[in-house]
């Protein structure tokens, strides 16, 4: 299985939405039922300002008892209006909230390789603006559902009332329906390919400010500004098609009522004029031709939301039915407990193979790579540049499956755990730190957030972090800025580590976790780590010789296969490809 976006259609979409509305289905009817007692109270007003005019002003009537019943007509259609629309609101919100809450889990459950390929901006672009359109659509179901009534209502009353002059005034009204089908059909691509220039457009902007520092350093604001430039008359153009449509369309589905209207006027007039109608009558007839108007230009607004909505679904349709091919096993197995006969930690690399893929190639790291961890030892990770070391650690945690081969911790392949279990197990202390919004003790006990906080202190401490947190301005209180950027690169990665030592893993992978701190203050995380290694499994992935030596063992690695392993001092001694390598790795620091 791969993380490949399957294309979604149209019906896929529509069919994720009743999926999502079939447990709102009360509180939908309730808004419907709510709009048709809204539709009914506006249908009464002008009939009872027929009887108004006839009883109350031409024959003398109680004109404020009919002015007063209008009135309270009116009040009621108002009260159950805002009503109504309450509900649309209330029902439409929470329809966004669990399909953003849905797409946002399914984000972070994908496997890493589909977010090596996918842009953030697209990701961000369907949790945002997509669920807008369908927010915007789902809000008008209800107001819908009532306009609907009220035109099939109005049109039963005009028959009733005349229907040849009925007849005349509704002739437009199949003329409207044609209009909008052929609307519909028109603005759904165009609809689309805006939404679309729009995700292209979040990538840009998501892109910039994320590298700011590196624009910044390269003076390359102008590139970006017309990267943006080009994405932005992109979404111009597109919207532009959609504006020559919505030009077209829209003012045949105003006009056609209106003719409507004018016959009416003119025949109606005749007839009054004749006897055959009474001016209430004639008055009440316009009022509910009129009715008609607003209802048949939402409708046709309604009509081109929900291809709006149409699109936005398919989108997030893409990523939904995305099979994540990093995923828990159906019949889990658990790891053993830690006990004083039974060390845990014990890791395997069994006749791996695992390979990148880069566009159409699969770029290959791991070649028959054996190599396995004691419960407790610590194993240093040596390598020329691209020769696998972080991909080890990948592995491990499971971000990726090996192509052939296995993964096991304490005798279990990686692929028979449940990933929060496997995850909880290994703890990691990435070369690019990774810092939240946050405060620095959240930080510190990101992975178990309800921890007292004498355990994020005593983790600061076996850092060498707590030095540097009493000095900020709030202490363990002050709110790191975006990333943690504030902070110097080798501050974060103590946080970093304390981070993982909260976490109190099993196995313990420091992925040249002190490449960034000082040479000058490294001794201060060496003393830290080795406390913090002792008993635990841990691979130190790392460059400088000062780290290797806390290792008990290390392993060469090249050409994706173990080719020595030793001691720090032994491989020194003995093995030329190991000096060599060190030796390049040392004068990269350097320069």
């Amino acid at each position: 299985m791969s993380d490949k976006p399957v294309k979604g259609v149209t019906k896929e979409g529509w069919k994720l939405l009743r999926e999502t509305l079939v447990p709102q289905r009360k509180g939908l009817l309730g808004g419907v039922a709510v709009g048709l007692s809204w539709s009914v109270g506006k249908m009464a007003v002008p009939q009872l300002t027929r009887y108004a005019i006839d009883r109350g002003i031409s024959k003398n009537g109680s004109l404020l008892f009919w002015t007063s019943t209008i009135l309270v007509a009116a009040l009621i259609a108002g009260v159950f209006a805002g009503w109504r629309r309450f509900i649309a609101f209330r029902e439409s919100r929470l329809t966004e909230t669990v399909l953003r809450e849905r797409l946002f889990a399914q984000i972070q459950g994908l496997h890493v390789g589909f977010h090596d390929r996918t842009q953030t901006g697209q990701l961000m672009s369907r949790a945002s603006s997509d669920l807008l359109q369908v927010q915007g659509f789902v809000v008008n179901i209800p107001i819908f559902a009532s306009q609907v009534t009220m035109v099939f209502g109005v049109v039963a009353v005009l028959f009733l009332t005349d229907p040849v002059l009925a007849a005349v005034a509704l002739a437009p009204l199949p003329f409207i329906n044609i209009s909008a089908r052929s609307f519909s059909h028109k603005i759904h691509p165009t609809v689309l390919a805006v939404q679309q220039e729009q995700a292209q457009l979040a990538s840009v902007v998501e892109e910039s400010v994320s590298g700011i520092r590196v624009i910044k350093g390269f003076g390359a604001e102008a590139v970006q500004q017309a990267k943006l430039e080009v994405e932005a008359d992109d979404i111009r153009r597109e919207s532009m098609k959609a504006a020559r449509i919505r030009s077209r369309f829209l003012p045949a589905i105003d006009l056609l009522p209106g003719l409507g209207l004018v016959a009416v006027l003119g025949l109606g007039g005749h007839r009054v004029i004749n006897g055959d109608m009474s001016l209430g009558g004639l008055v009440a007839f316009n009022a509910y031709l009129t009715m008609l108007i607003w209802p048949m230009r939402n409708i046709g607004m309604t009509v081109a939301m929900g291809q709006r909505a149409a699109s936005a679904l398919m989108r997030i349709h893409e990523i939904l039915a995305v099979v994540p091919a990093i995923a828990d096993p159906p019949h889990p197995l658990h790891l053993p407990r830690a006990a004083v006969a039974q060390p845990v930690g014990a890791v395997k690399f069994e006749n791996v193979r695992f390979g990148y893929e880069i566009g159409h190639t699969d770029i290959r790291v791991l070649e028959g790579f054996n190599f396995s961890v004691a419960p407790g030892e610590s194993v240093a990770i040596v390598g020329a540049t691209g020769s696998g070391k972080s991909t080890i650690a990948r592995l491990l945690l499971r971000f990726y499956d090996p192509q052939a081969g296995s993964v096991s911790l304490d005798g279990i392949d990686l692929r028979q755990l449940r990933l929060p279990e496997l995850r909880h197990s290994v703890g990691v202390v990435f070369e690019d730190t990774l810092l939240f919004h946050d405060t620095v003790s959240a930080n510190i006990a990101f992975a178990k957030p309800e921890i007292d906080f004498s355990v994020v202190q005593r983790a600061a401490k076996l850092a060498g972090a707590h030095d540097f947190i009493m000095q900020l301005p709030n202490k363990y209180d002050t709110s790191l800025g975006e990333r943690g950027y504030s902070l110097s690169g080798g501050q974060r990665q103590r946080i970093a580590i304390a981070r993982a030592i909260v976490a109190d893993p099993r196995v313990l992978v420091l992925d040249d976790a002190t490449s960034a701190v000082d040479p000058t203050k490294e001794h201060e995380i060496r003393d830290a780590l080795s406390t913090v290694m002792r008993g635990r499994t841990t691979l130190v992935i790392a460059h400088r010789p000062a780290t290797i030596e806390l290792a008990d063992r290390v392993v060469l690695l090249d050409e994706g296969r173990v080719s020595a392993t030793g001691s720090h001092h032994e491989l020194l001694e003995t093995n030329e490809k190991y000096r060599s390598v060190l030796a390049a790795m040392t004068s990269t620091v350097i320069e």
